[in-house]
């Protein structure tokens, strides 16, 4: 059997040659949350509840716009991907009726996606639960096997849902996670997770709700590994590895008192109903509650309003033709009622809560429930069942294992699921700027360590300053880290999520070019991701189809790296290898079929060929995408802070990574090393340099031992530069100077264009 291309030992990950493998990817991509025919990104309404008629094929995008994007990011840097898809692709028509189109189409976009050389692992993608309760992820017949009646969400606001919303354009920007605090959410998380523990009377085909959801969740992921399998060339190759589901949540589950928001609800927005007045407006009766906003320091009440459902209910009616999906209900189930009514949680005939601790102790051991007791003991549970399916059809899958939210980890070192080929896999975003949709370079909050019960008063947690602010991004990420590693044992961590919303400031940028706070955002970010000693990060998110006027397509969001708004980095001069003791004339010139080749270079509108592919490979012309954004949204195109995550990074380390990191504002990559023997001639440490920062005729190294030289190099199927270097055993550093600029620029800027041009005048490249 051939050695794994990439195999785990201990806490790093080693390629076939036993160097270090630093992970540096992407999330592609975020419109894989919505379907393509009908095209439905989350602000259109037509045909929205017709779920069950839909299709995927084409997500995240056909194989003939695959080439450009795949080779796009490959020259970004970018050697992992997280691979975004929801359980309604695969199963939107019902249950066990599985879109094979849709499958055939994803092994597709992987074999390409092996072409380029990329690692890639499977997330099987949701928020709050379905695009029916206001997110993505499940199918709109799973809503109806809770007895939820999604076209009664409006009115009852048991989910808020763009779709839907009166006026798209003004829907309340992040409030669609508040949803999972909502009535829709709440019952079917609870149901998924513990159904058997607090609803078991809600029996459907002779199984209880938990069951049902999870074994038709988990056979969709089974057989999507199955056909992967059978395809022959991408297990291991290509597909190293599944996450189990992404950001899982309790609901109800741990709810000490439904009358009372608990202490731990830190994301409140909007109408905020405690759980006890969810249940009452989904059952038609009307209620008044505090109405918040979302501040610096968190969530603040606002005011309160009255919200009315007339009589409209949440719940399927009595009267509803349960046989659409073939499944048998039991008849202790009954339509038109609240399900926490029928387990005597309240009184319906007056309107009584009755047992408003319901959900705050576990009813087989009578043991209070934490978030920490529902991680270990019912995401545990789903967990196992998950890792199972995957590994009977991969037995060396390697399992990205995602706790719950930043929660406490599940504590399994030292027991039968510290499994070696585990990944630790949570995530992170800075809540201030993410709500805020602005970037505060005086001050910020360590929310991790307010989580944590670190600091005596919230005001404690607040940092001063630009400097502090990154420090405690660094700080909290390596306090993340270091807490899987205690609760967990010693795994890789990847931090699957991690990114910044581009339009802030009522998208300034878009309307000026200027992206500066957005370089200082997203440096911030990759700052902490260097600095916390991950082993990698998969940043959110690619979208192909993101525009200044929409963002991602999908309930508000902009935190796509890509928009066809903007204009890719442009390329440095292309030089020829050269290593310290000799160097190449610069001779660059814009290469059409390159993947930052750009309209902003050419008038013309011309196909995309890359050449560098494979002959077997056959690439139909793809046309630039022209935008529709109006010109009021913002006209004006920038690098989209590019020149903050295309950055340098270590590829293949011989040894283990001491500390790697990229200085921005000085263009300095430094990199230390410890290895017991050195680098050996067919075995260097590789580094990532992108050319944008290191043109090769102008850029200094420093090493402590050895040779280096610097490449651009065609393999994989997408042109990256690398440097090379053979160093001596023991500990290494490496030091690279490149050409500093100034950050968030628009194209055509004087500042920047000249100094850009005359890197290629001096190299004699041509501008076309």
């Amino acid at each position: 059997m051939a050695p794994l291309r990439l195999r785990i030992e201990g806490r790093t990950f080693r390629d076939t040659k036993n160097r270090e493998v630093t992970l540096r990817g992407i999330n592609v991509a975020g419109d894989a949350k919505f379907p393509t025919h009908p095209n439905l990104p989350s602000h259109e309404s037509d045909h929205f509840y017709d779920g069950d008629n839909v299709s995927f094929v084409g997500r995240p995008f056909s194989p003939d716009e695959a080439h450009t994007h795949f080779s796009r990011l490959k020259r970004w840097g970018y050697t992992l991907i997280r691979y975004v898809f929801t359980w309604e692709a695969i199963e939107h028509a019902g249950p066990g009726k599985y879109d094979e189109e849709w499958v055939k189409h994803t092994l597709q976009i992987l074999r390409l996606a092996k072409d380029y050389g990329f690692y890639v692992f499977m997330d099987p993608h949701q928020d709050v639960w379905s695009r029916f309760t206001g997110g993505s992820g499940a199918p709109m017949w799973t809503v109806y096997a809770a007895g939820l009646n999604p076209r009664a969400f409006p009115a009852t606001e048991a989910a808020w849902v763009h779709n839907t919303y009166p006026d798209p354009a003004e829907y309340p920007k992040m409030i669609w996670a508040t949803n999972y605090t909502r009535l829709a959410c709440q019952v079917i998380f609870t149901m998924f997770f513990a159904g058997k523990a607090f609803a078991p009377k809600a029996i459907i085909d002779g199984k209880n709700i938990q069951d049902y959801l999870q074994d038709h969740f988990v056979s969709a992921c089974s057989h999507l590994a199955l056909r992967i399998k059978e395809s022959g060339d991408l297990e291991n190759d290509v597909v190293i590895g599944w996450e189990s589901v992404n950001e899982p949540n309790r609901g109800l589950v741990g709810f000490q008192d439904l009358s009372s928001i608990p202490s731990e609800q830190k994301l409140q927005k909007g109408p905020s109903p405690t759980a006890w007045q969810a249940i009452l407006l989904g059952s038609g009766r009307s209620c008044e509650m505090d109405t918040w906003e979302f501040g610096g320091l968190g969530p603040y009440k606002s005011g309160s309003t009255l919200i009315d459902p007339k009589g409209e209910m949440a719940w399927l009616p009595a009267d509803y033709d349960d046989s659409r999906y073939g499944w048998k209900r039991d008849p202790g189930w009954k339509l038109g009622e609240c399900i926490w009514a029928q387990h005597g949680l309240w009184d319906p005939s007056n309107d009584t809560l009755l047992k408003k601790d319901y959900f705050a102790k576990d009813p087989e051991s009578g043991r209070k429930i934490d978030y920490e007791y529902f991680t270990n003991k019912w995401f545990m549970a789903y967990y196992r069942k998950h890792r199972e399916a995957i590994t009977s059809v991969y037995p060396d899958s390697v399992m990205f294992c995602q706790p719950p939210v930043m929660e406490i980890p599940p504590s399994l070192k030292g027991t039968d699921d510290d499994d070696p080929n585990m990944v630790f896999s949570p995530h992170f975003y800075d809540g201030v700027t993410l709500m805020m949709k602005k970037w505060n370079r005086y001050w910020n909050v360590d929310v991790f360590g307010l989580l944590r019960g670190r600091y005596l008063s919230p005001a404690f947690a607040i940092k001063v300053g630009e400097t502090a602010i990154r420090n405690c991004f660094r700080d909290q990420l390596t306090a993340i880290r270091r807490e899987g590693i205690e609760y967990m044992g010693n795994h890789p961590c990847i931090f699957t999520e991690i990114g910044i919303p581009y339009d802030m400031d009522d998208k300034y940028a878009y309307k000026t070019g200027d992206y500066s706070s957005q370089s200082a955002a997203m440096d911030a970010n990759h700052f902490a991701l260097e600095g916390c000693g991950a082993n990698g990060y998969a940043l959110w998110v690619y979208v192909a189809m993101n525009n200044h006027e929409w963002g991602d397509l999908w309930n508000g969001e902009d935190l796509s790296i890509f928009s066809i708004d903007d204009k890719p980095l442009p390329l440095a001069p292309n030089v020829g290898s050269r290593s310290q003791k000799s160097a190449s004339t610069s001779t660059a010139s814009l290469d059409r079929s390159s993947p930052s080749y750009s309209e902003s270079r050419s008038n013309n509108n011309l196909p995309v060929s890359p050449r560098h592919l494979k002959q077997t490979l056959s690439t139909p012309s793809l046309s630039l995408q022209r935008s529709a954004t109006p010109a009021n949204i913002g006209s004006n195109p920038g690098y989209r802070a590019a020149e903050a995550y295309v950055r340098p990074s270590p590829i293949a380390t011989v040894g283990n990574v001491l500390s790697s990191g990229f200085d921005l504002r000085n263009c300095i990559f430094t990199l230390a090393l410890d290895c017991q023997n050195g680098a050996t001639e067919d075995a260097p440490t590789e580094v990532f340099l992108p050319e944008y920062h290191f043109p090769r005729d102008n850029l200094t190294a420093e090493v402590s031992s050895g040779k280096w030289t610097i490449s651009v190099d065609d393999a994989d199927g997408g042109t990256i530069q690398r440097l090379r270097w053979w160093h001596d055993g023991g500990k290494q550093s490496l030091k690279v100077q490149g050409v500093k600029r100034r950050l968030g620029t628009s194209l055509g800027q004087e500042d920047e264009a000249p100094g850009y041009l005359e890197q290629c005048r001096q190299g004699g490249c041509a501008v076309m």
